[in-house]
């Protein structure tokens, strides 16, 4: 490999890593309740899971394991005030991951110009 080429395949498996961290956060996004947990603590302050569960059919305990998921993710972290647990969002994983879409696109943009150049050549 040149001089030239590493710096190229350093880029190339930075990227990779990106989307390998990132397929963690994709994989706890895709499920709708999760998702909706997202969307509710993006909307607000810190809640309780009671809080969380209020006027919807999903349990407690169901809640807890979505909010692990979404935890080990690192969307969001709990936080112990007095007896009860609070659960916040975290949004520096989901800027993660949006950079990791980011780069994606930017890759499929670079293959269609190039698609394009060789038709149009």
């Amino acid at each position: 490999m040149s001089q030239r080429d590493k710096p190229v395949a350093g880029h190339a498996r930075a990227k990779a890593a990106m989307l390998r961290s990132s397929a963690q956060i994709f994989a706890a996004l895709g499920d709708e309740t999760r998702l909706r947990l997202i969307a509710v603590l993006c909307a607000g302050s810190a809640m309780s899971i009671a809080q969380l569960t209020a006027g919807t059919e999903i349990t407690r305990q169901s809640v807890t394991q979505h909010l692990q998921v979404l935890a080990n993710a690192g969307l969001v972290r709990d936080v112990k005030v007095g007896r009860e647990r609070l659960w916040a969002f975290e949004p520096a994983h989901l800027d993660e991951a949006r950079r990791a879409l980011e780069a994606i696109s930017q890759q499929w943009d670079q293959a269609l110009l190039r698609l394009k150049a060789a038709v149009e050549g």
